[in-house]
């Protein structure tokens, strides 16, 4: 994010000449109290979140996984006389066969995702169950309805259940595209960005809107989700009016905000 922000100010600054810098010394205090002063420079970039590049197959697996840790403890709390099957081993070795394949094909892929679902699905229907029969085993007892798990787990539920609804939809649709699409399980609110840029055309992690004058940097909006930054313009030389008394005499900004 960093040298994103110096690459595009190094740029925009490389183009002034010595009398631009000389009216920067002079615009914060205008004898006058009036006219437009000034160099605005407005951008937008991502801070790229630490997360390991998304797949789907790859989400799959670390959802199945934690799916099986959840079967595991709630077969302790309810002290269960068989533990539910899993067939991990089976699940892990399939996996590892198409993770390690280099030159997966799109129909191999396609079918270790498919397989991956069914198998969360299964896991996913035995947590209800065990939850449903551990309920009604508390309300014979007389005792309230409760999640018998930790909040953390109560939410990796949540967060699993959501990443299996969504990976089923785009299976079906044979797509790659769905609505706040989860891409990291322990971030769930980290969004993909498009950014169109050679080399790196998606990236993850929050969109923020950017804006540089007299030397100062200024962030004006931070969003998880994907937005057009040239909405910003408008609330940015505002926000530079109420600084320092005046509009800017020249803004720079890329070839989005003109949209």
């Amino acid at each position: 994010m960093i040298e994103e922000i110096i690459r595009v100010t190094e740029t925009v600054l490389a183009q002034r000449d010595k009398q631009e810098k000389e009216e920067k010394k002079t615009n914060h205090h205008p004898p006058d109290g009036g006219g437009n002063k000034g160099h605005l420079i407005v951008d937008a970039t991502v801070a790229p979140a630490d997360i390991k590049f998304p797949t789907d197959h790859d989400l799959l697996n670390q959802a199945r996984e934690k799916s099986e840790l959840l079967i595991d403890m709630l077969h302790k709390a309810f002290g269960g006389k068989i533990k539910p099957r899993t067939y991990r081993q089976k699940t892990r070795a399939e996996y590892l066969s198409l993770a390690k394949n280099r030159n997966k094909s799109r129909k191999a892929l396609n079918k270790g995702i498919g397989k991956q679902l069914r198998y969360l699905r299964r896991n996913l229907k035995t947590i209800e169950k065990t939850l449903d029969a551990g309920q009604q085993a508390r309300l014979a007892a007389g005792q309230a309805r409760c999640f018998p798990l930790a909040y953390k787990y109560q939410r990796t539920y949540w967060i699993i259940q959501e990443l299996y609804r969504q990976q089923k939809q785009m299976y079906d649709n044979k797509s790659h595209r769905t609505a706040h699409r989860i891409v990291s399980i322990s971030q769930p609110h980290i969004r993909p960005i498009v950014r169109g840029k050679s080399g790196k055309e998606v990236e993850f992690g929050a969109k923020i809107s950017l804006s540089l004058a007299n030397g100062s940097c200024s962030l004006h909006k931070i969003s998880w989700d994907a937005y057009n930054e040239s909405g910003d313009l408008k609330s940015q030389i505002e926000t530079y009016k109420q600084r320092y008394g005046f509009y800017p005499e020249k803004v720079s900004a890329d070839q989005l905000y003109g949209t």
